[in-house]
């Protein structure tokens, strides 16, 4: 099982706060440090200071102060932005990190986040339509030979005669779709996605989901095992009662709660529970980190947990 750092910047998070999760992360030896894209908090529980980050900016930053890890959004939401624009800006940070993002891209859902903005927030078939559309124009972008042109007509983005520059370093970037929606996700997913995510759902949901996506790969005359499947989880690990306790109170959540909708225990409780996952198919792992202020938090997962799931 491949283990990721998974981030809430939206609940409370500066750029330092960020970086220096990115940072642990990797010299923890996880894969990937990945960060949400919303731009207000969820829940009263926490005050959402200093406010939203832009994903592709901090990640950015990150990519200049880190070497390895592999960085990206899980996910970010087709109501944001433009695809031309974030084709250029993920390439943009794909060149700056020699290699390393992914990008992870759905319908968006939190209409509270659209109204504080400004951002139109349209019904959900309307929300699928701009994400099918945006998913063509960035790959078409980034896949379109160097010296030839791309050109794109739909009914909500038109792209006429683009050089489709910059490239990304990687040929293409990895690209995340995920979701439980029974229908057009896994369609989504087996055309245009080299991974599949179902977060914090239960293993049964997951297994259901996974059968969906391959069977619409099968539909298409792809492999399905020419997709990962992946799960999010938060997570909460101690090395005694006590120290798990302290974790989840601090995110605001209850042990028993923890244990039966994430990943909770001590690191031979969580290894355990980690396994039963890789059995459903899942082969690569988002834990959600929520206290971003507890470095010994994710150094303890990479030094008693990471080496037993790898």
């Amino acid at each position: 099982m491949q283990l990721r750092v998974f981030t809430e910047p939206q609940q409370g998070a500066s750029y330092s706060q960020l970086l220096a999760v990115a940072q642990c992360a990797e010299q923890a030896g996880f894969d990937a440090f990945f960060r949400s894209d919303h731009y207000q908090k969820m829940g009263s529980h926490v005050t959402g200071l200093p406010g939203p980050s832009d994903a592709w900016i901090t990640l950015a930053g990150i990519a200049r102060e880190t070497s390895t890890i592999r960085l990206g959004t899980l996910v970010n939401s087709a109501t944001f932005r433009n695809p031309g624009v974030l084709a250029i800006s993920v390439a943009n940070v794909d060149d700056m990190s020699g290699g390393r993002v992914e990008l992870g891209l759905g319908a968006g859902w939190y209409i509270d986040e659209h109204r504080s903005y400004g951002i139109p927030f349209p019904e959900l078939g309307t929300r699928f339509d701009l994400l099918t559309e945006q998913l063509a124009v960035i790959t078409g972008l980034w896949n379109t030979p160097h010296g030839e042109k791309f050109s794109f007509s739909g009914t909500h983005y038109n792209v006429v005669d683009s050089p489709a520059l910059p490239k990304p370093v990687q040929s293409p970037p990895p690209i995340i779709v995920g979701g439980g929606g029974p229908r057009r996700t896994p369609r989504l997913a087996a055309m245009y996605a080299a991974e599949f995510n179902l977060p914090f759902s239960n293993a049964d949901a997951f297994v259901a989901q996974r059968d969906r996506v391959r069977t619409a790969c099968d539909a298409l005359q792809r492999d399905p095992d020419s997709l990962t499947y992946s799960v999010a989880q938060v997570v909460c690990v101690g090395n005694t009662a006590d120290e798990i306790a302290q974790r989840a109170a601090r995110i605001g959540r209850e042990v028993d709660e923890l244990r039966q909708n994430g990943i909770c225990g001590t690191p031979d409780e969580v290894i355990e529970k980690i396994s039963s996952w890789e059995k459903t198919g899942a082969s690569r792992m988002y834990l959600q980190v929520l206290d971003l202020n507890d470095l010994d938090h994710i150094s303890l997962i990479g030094d008693k947990v990471l080496p037993f799931v790898k």
